[in-house]
């Protein structure tokens, strides 16, 4: 369980690292990737449950047996926007520097699919 552990600690870390600061960068972002945006309570939405799902895998990370199960739309929430941005930039939606963290959460993805399946075979059968 130390790997699923690690895993889900640092992916919360580093979420939270990288999430948090945006949202004091509406201005900046409509500046370096026009136009401004026109919805932004898409953005500060996408913010605020993105941000919840980091402290959500902070908290699989303290008993990764307990919330096991929570691994699987843990996955599925890195794999949404990992699976986004690589369809976005192949319509030429999307910036370079976009995917590179879509690609990062399809990695995280991966990881946490493979927590779950090592957390599987090292926890006791007990009906918990």
């Amino acid at each position: 369980m130390a790997f699923a552990r690690r895993v889900f600690h640092i992916a919360g870390v580093y979420g939270l690292a990288v999430l948090l600061p945006q949202y004091f960068m509406e201005g900046r972002l409509g500046r370096d990737f026009p136009p401004p945006l026109n919805h932004p309570e898409h953005f500060y939405g996408f913010l605020g449950v993105a941000a919840s799902w980091q402290v959500a895998f902070l908290i699989i990370a303290r008993d990764p047996a307990r919330y096991r199960l929570m691994m699987l739309p843990g996955a599925l929430e890195k794999a949404s926007f990992g699976v986004a941005t690589v369809v976005l930039f192949f319509q030429d939606r999307l910036a370079r520097t976009v995917l590179a963290f879509g690609a990062a959460d399809l990695i995280w993805a991966g990881l946490f699919l493979l927590a779950f399946v090592k957390t599987g075979r090292e926890s006791p059968r007990n009906g918990a």
